[in-house]
């Protein structure tokens, strides 16, 4: 329930975010005590208090434990649907968020929002237009956990949706409610009052094609100081189970989280159109395809990692994140081969993936070179940090601006391909500062640093530039230089491990990535193709005009074309693998 309440004589204070889930009318009393409680951060500088805004509580049904985590106010001006679920990196197009972190928050007390509490897209409930909006409260709980590196650190644990606070199973929310705002009658706070909890997500099912498994890991259970899993999905080749005595390679498939691994089995409806026909035609293609064997027959491996900081731990080593590398590598992919007969030596594994995913397949080659025999990269993320997307990390001084003598203008973040601006990097940044603060947005640039920086002096990432300003650490930078910017690390690294990656690094991308990302592929390319003794022998394509994520021909983008992409890649990984094996490996059993 949403309602308006009276405003203490001390003032009312308020601006809310991203987690909805808000309480009722509150007595004067309840109402100061809380604001001293949760006060939250206000202008400097004497005065009078800032005016309450938003008054947020939750139900005691809900639970009677006090709870860490951070608080949000969605507002919308949409009719149709929750607004939680309207907020998104796109500025023009978003919804408003306010956010407030929370510590030992309990049912009865009150989380208050005031003109001084961040917003996105804009910046303060003072500025918002006067009118008539549905607003949505949500509480994203934090875990405690206390992590091999001796830091404690509050993080907003995965429960199985692949890390989103608005569909988070556990997180408390409110109802949408239609209320009028006008920021100049200070006369009035809005309450807002938790009351629902987001079920629990039903586990899927196994099918003839498709297993499902749940992986303890020792390394990461040791980092993060307490039981942590690893999810797949193991896609199972045509006659899996009739032959008992193949033995099968592994294509891994890196990428966002993803629940599970769905064929369509029948033939697209007549009532389809557009990209739900394109889609339904190109599924149904790969399961004839893939069930008939008309496709090289071994094992997909889908991988979930989603952890605290995000959907995906983009599968390398991680001062923050964790030895998700080493896990994925050394433990789960071992078990999996295990599992279902997998040959597992390096000639006979792939990888491939788009954005996260495509960044991830090259990280994992040029990490793990003996463990893979090629990787196909579409559009992935950032490969050298000289085009961190619009950002040069080591010559750029601020990430937010291009700053001249006399006047500044903003990075983009996203781009349409006809070359409009789509969102900002400050925006884009204060997006996930009101999401979460260090660096628990949940979002990609928070990923991003969660992965390459150094832990900082609290136990949380260590930022790559200052959130509100964008003035870049040029020692964050070097750090990430050292280890994770890939095309860095090939250059210096390149007279032992280019030897082990001649013929494996296949990447394409869109010239009018959204992110722009193609910047840093050519970057790469260029590197590569000056490399002697060996040169590297791959490829590069590009695809003319085309956004993210581009996959290379024949299917247009990942969104369209992504089965596409896997049968291209399976065909392609299953010749490298023939044409590159060692003497008396088994290259027969599988292909019956």
């Amino acid at each position: 329930m949403i309602s308006l309440g009276k405003r203490s004589a001390y003032g009312t204070r308020g601006a809310g975010r991203r987690i909805f889930r808000l309480n009722s009318l509150l007595t004067l009393a309840l109402v100061f005590c809380a604001a001293i409680l949760f006060a939250q951060p206000r202008n400097s500088g004497a005065g009078d208090p800032l005016p309450t805004r938003f008054a947020v509580t939750f139900d005691p049904k809900l639970g009677t434990s006090p709870i860490d985590g951070r608080v949000y106010v969605a507002i919308s001006t949409q009719a149709q649907g929750e607004p939680r679920f309207q907020v998104s990196e796109s500025e023009f197009q978003s919804q408003q968020l306010f956010g407030v972190d929370v510590n030992g928050f309990m049912a009865g007390q009150v989380v208050t929002f005031d003109d001084a509490t961040l917003g996105y897209p804009t910046r303060s409930f003072k500025d918002l237009p006067a009118g008539d909006y549905y607003v949505q409260g949500v509480l994203n709980k934090y875990t405690t956990f206390h992590l091999s590196n001796g830091h404690t650190v509050k993080l907003p644990m995965d429960e199985g949706e692949g890390q989103h606070w608005n569909s988070k199973p556990g997180n408390f929310f409110s109802k949408p409610e239609k209320i009028h705002i006008d920021p100049s009658a200070l006369a009035s706070s809005i309450s807002i009052h938790l009351t629902e909890v987001i079920p629990p997500i039903p586990p899927v099912q196994d099918t003839e094609y498709v297993k499902h498994l749940r992986f303890q890991s020792d390394l990461l259970t040791k980092f993060y100081g307490r039981p942590t899993f690893l999810g797949a999905i193991v896609v199972l080749p045509e006659g899996w189970q009739t032959h008992p005595n193949a033995r099968y390679p592994l294509l891994v498939n890196q990428g966002h989280f993803q629940r599970d691994y769905s064929f369509r089995t029948t033939p697209p409806t007549p009532d389809m159109q557009g990209f739900a026909l394109e889609r339904a035609q190109t599924s149904y293609q790969f399961y004839q395809d893939w069930s008939t064997g008309k496709l090289p027959r071994m094992l997909i491996l889908i991988i979930q990692h989603a952890n605290p900081y995000y959907d995906d731990s983009y599968a390398v080593n991680s001062a923050n994140v964790g030895p998700y590398g080493d896990a994925i590598n050394n433990e789960l992919i071992p078990y999996i081969e295990k599992q279902f007969r997998g040959i597992g030596q390096g000639w006979a594994r792939g990888l491939y993936g788009g954005s996260t995913g495509g960044w991830e397949t090259l990280a994992s080659q040029v990490f793990y070179p003996d463990n893979y025999n090629g990787a196909w990269t579409a559009c992935p993320d950032p490969v050298d940090f000289h085009a961190y997307q619009s950002v040069n990390i080591y010559d750029d001084k601020n990430a937010y601006w291009q700053v001249g003598p006399f006047g500044r203008v903003p990075r983009p973040d996203m781009r349409s391909t006809d070359g409009m601006t789509q969102a900002t990097n400050e925006g884009a940044n204060r997006y996930e500062l009101v999401l979460g603060t260090n660096s628990r947005s949940g979002e990609q640039w928070n990923i991003w640093q969660a992965v390459f920086s150094p832990v900082g002096d609290d136990g949380y990432p260590k930022p790559i530039w200052d959130p509100n300003t964008g003035v870049i650490d040029k020692s964050v930078a070097e750090y990430w230089k050292q280890h994770y910017d890939l095309n860095a690390i090939m250059q210096q690294d390149w007279p032992t491990l280019g030897p082990k990656l001649v013929g494996k690094i296949h990447v394409s991308v869109g010239t009018a990535d959204t992110y722009f990302l193609d910047n840093a592929v050519r970057l790469l390319q260029a590197s590569l193709e000056k490399t002697t003794n060996p040169h590297y022998t791959g490829d590069f394509d590009y695809g003319a005009g085309q956004p993210h994520c581009y996959t290379g021909p024949p299917g247009a983008t990942a969104r369209a074309g992504g089965l596409t992409f896997t049968q291209r890649v399976l065909k392609a990984a299953e010749e490298q693998m023939l044409k590159t094996a060692p003497a008396g490996a088994d290259t027969k059993s599988w292909r019956y």
